[in-house]
């Protein structure tokens, strides 16, 4: 405590001298605190930290009002597709068809639609890999929109290799819906729209990549499935944090 106490002092010492205050006494001053702290460079390291800690719960605070504003948009667009409908903990996924981490994370998002009825999987398509990716989210929503397989066309999509134009027209047939409808107006644009609400809503919440899941105020990126059931369970238990 002494030496943090000192280390506070110290900084003081350097802000009045800065600041041009003091004469002769503050510029002997700021010598002892610039030999103090050349001593114990630790201290400057655990000010860094400390303010990289202030700033990164302040960033918490922010997300966590941006989900409270935006839970409808996040867990009740009704452009969305949503498995198990009637489940009482939500989980929303924002990913990309052609995202290595989203292919690797499906098997897993699969099972737990499967084996969790009270999980209700929010499906955000977020494109982020160029023209090929925002054909697929197309597809996607093509196959929403006339009550489709929309799961079987996710499963297919992300265990297909090298995702193409081609591939993602045949799935698209597969499951229930015409591929060159879903690429022309009006389809187009409406797709295009939702898909520019969702993206801005990524933004909204702070979200740089695919794929991410949110489970009331846990944000999880990545394919880090480990935590995603985790946050399920403490949602399911009572002890996970909604807003």
């Amino acid at each position: 405590m002494r030496l943090k106490s000192f280390a506070l002092l110290a900084l003081a010492g350097l802000t009045l001298t800065g600041c041009g205050l003091g004469g002769g006494q503050d510029a002997a001053f700021g010598k002892k605190v610039r030999a103090y702290l050349l001593a114990h460079p630790e201290v400057i390291q655990e000010a860094v930290q400390k303010l990289q800690e202030n700033q990164q719960a302040e960033a918490n605070l922010k997300v966590k009002a941006a989900l409270k504003q935006n839970r409808k948009a996040l867990e009740h667009d009704p452009r969305d597709f949503v498995a198990n409908p009637n489940g009482k903990i939500t989980v929303t996924e924002f990913y990309d068809y052609r995202c290595a981490h989203c292919i690797n994370a499906a098997p897993a998002v699969l099972g737990i639609i499967k084996s969790n009825p009270d999980v209700r999987f929010v499906f955000k398509e977020m494109p982020i890999f160029g023209d090929v990716s925002e054909q697929a989210a197309r597809a996607a929503l093509a196959v929403k929109k006339v009550g489709g397989d929309y799961v079987g066309f996710y499963q297919t999509a992300m265990s297909t290799r090298g995702l193409d134009p081609t591939s993602i027209s045949r799935i698209a047939r597969q499951y229930g819906a015409d591929p060159a409808a879903a690429q022309a107006s009006p389809a187009r644009d409406a797709a295009d729209a939702q898909l520019v609400d969702v993206h801005r809503l990524a933004s909204t919440l702070n979200i740089d990549g695919t794929p991410t899941f949110i489970i009331g105020d846990t944000i999880i990126p990545g394919e880090d499935m480990d935590s995603v059931r985790a946050a399920i369970a403490a949602a399911r238990s009572g002890k996970g944090k909604t807003s």
